[in-house]
């Protein structure tokens, strides 16, 4: 859960309380919200007790999401008792207000707009906002030096296990003037590292059939590849700004990103959510490809970029699910040798059609999956950082205390990767560049010392 900092509210200006949950598109659409309040005049509380209402941008993706939401709703309830719900959880709107129907308005995900319409109907607008109110790049809930950029809403895929399109509708790319003029706004601000984020990163533009658009006065396809050299100028020639590939699905155009990554202009690091390797369950998932073709794929962006980093998530225990088909995702992993995975033991979301698949794998017995294809990617995990002891790479600062930095390589994405840990790093700030050499290593992070 994230809310807003402490900061002195003047008397008679109206003010908000906010609760953000879920995953970084959430936190996007969370950050545009507050953005929205702020240049109209509200002021931002900083608890239950100060706001003269609440808003609770919700998560309702698996079971625990929806709990933790609909707790989340009743604490603010209990604490302030003018609630506003919006995110994933208030497309199941009916849900919300049957448990807690005393909330003042439900509306859907990336709904600024429904939001606002609803503060303005519980808590009317200050009589004369100031522009300056809001910062070019908006109130943001990540570190000051880097920040999530969301370049679509929405999914053309319908994969059995996921009801995001039932949650937030087919494919919507946002117009890449638009995104390239936020992208440059928070470099201006300092961004020193730009995640790309999206249910579908590759589509971009597909929706609008690839329309060309326009930033800086020059013509420009909405496109991925089109998009991120565009994002890579934004570091110019000294490349102090890194662009971080999110949700990449795994389409032959991706080869042309990957290419940047070998010329130094893009950051060599790609997450792609294979999801299985068996082609059966690859099918009853709804999902692209065959764990053949990409190990094919993965094999080929190696040899354009020996550098590349390749992040990815999977799901043990999907309904059906053998055991040799187990075994065969586990093959897949020790020859892919993935530098950076996360599995999940399936879980039945409601509304998903994988709930209605036959034969439905024990609950225990898709944990045991769960747990084995970890020890196996632990290994893995182990042998590919083992061979980073030795070499100086450049890290990004996160925090600093009196034992040292805690910072990032390229191979890091914020909160779901490793970390390398500096001694010698005490007068480094957070967002500061630096470059350690390293030491040693475990199944997830790095330890070395600062070099001058």
């Amino acid at each position: 859960m994230a809310r807003s900092k402490r900061t002195a509210v003047p008397l008679g200006i109206p003010r908000v309380g906010f609760v953000s949950l879920g995953c970084p598109k959430a936190l996007v659409d969370s950050e545009r919200i507050l953005s929205q309040l702020r240049a109209e005049g509200y002021a931002i509380s900083p608890s239950y007790e100060s706001a003269e209402l609440v808003v609770v941008n919700t998560c309702g993706f698996i079971d625990s999401a929806v709990a933790e939401s609909l707790d989340a709703i009743g604490e603010a309830l209990a604490e302030n008792g003018r609630v506003i719900v919006t995110g994933c959880l208030g497309a199941k709107g009916d849900l919300v207000r049957k448990t807690h129907p005393k909330v003042l308005a439900v509306t859907g995900p990336h709904a600024a707009d429904e939001v606002m319409q609803a503060v303005h109907a519980h808590l009317p607008r200050p009589h004369d906002p100031y522009s300056d109110l809001v910062p070019p790049q908006g109130v943001r809930l990540t570190p000051a030096h880097y920040a999530y950029l969301k370049i679509s809403e929405g999914c053309n895929h319908r994969c059995t296990f996921c009801i995001i399109p039932a949650l937030r509708g087919d494919l919507a790319s946002r117009p890449i003037g638009e995104v390239m003029q936020e992208a440059e706004n928070l470099a201006k601000a300092g961004v020193k590292e730009i995640l790309v984020i999206s249910q579908d990163t590759s589509a971009y533009g597909v929706d609008i059939k690839y329309r060309t658009g326009f930033w800086r006065g020059r013509p420009l396809k909405t496109r991925m590849t089109e998009l991120v050299r565009a994002l890579c100028e934004l570091g110019g020639s000294a490349g102090d700004l890194w662009v971080r590939l999110h949700y990449v699905y795994p389409y032959p155009h991706v080869d042309e990103v990957i290419a940047l990554m070998a010329e130094g202009k893009l950051l060599p690091y790609l997450d792609v959510p294979f999801q299985h390797a068996s082609p059966r369950i690859l099918k009853l998932m709804k999902r692209p490809a065959s764990g053949e073709v990409n190990l094919e794929r993965i094999r080929a962006w190696r040899a354009i970029c020996p550098e590349i980093t390749i992040r990815s998530t999977f799901i043990a225990g999907f309904p059906g699910e053998t055991e040799a088909e187990f075994r065969l995702l586990l093959d897949f992993l020790q020859e892919a040798e993935l530098d950076r995975v996360g599995c999940f033991a399936y879980s039945p979301v409601e509304g998903a059609k994988a709930n209605a698949l036959p034969d439905p794998v024990p609950a225990e017995l898709r944990e045991e999956r769960r747990a084995r294809f970890m020890q196996v990617q632990e290994k893995i995990s182990r042998k590919r950082l083992k061979r980073k002891i030795g070499k100086t790479l450049k890290v990004l600062v996160d925090s600093v205390d009196d034992k040292g930095a805690v910072a990032r390589s390229a191979a890091d994405a914020p909160e779901i990767d490793g970390v390398v840990f500096i001694a010698g790093g005490e007068a480094l700030k957070p967002g500061d560049w630096a470059r350690v050499n390293i030491e040693r290593a475990d199944a997830h992070d790095l330890w070395g010392r600062l070099v001058d």
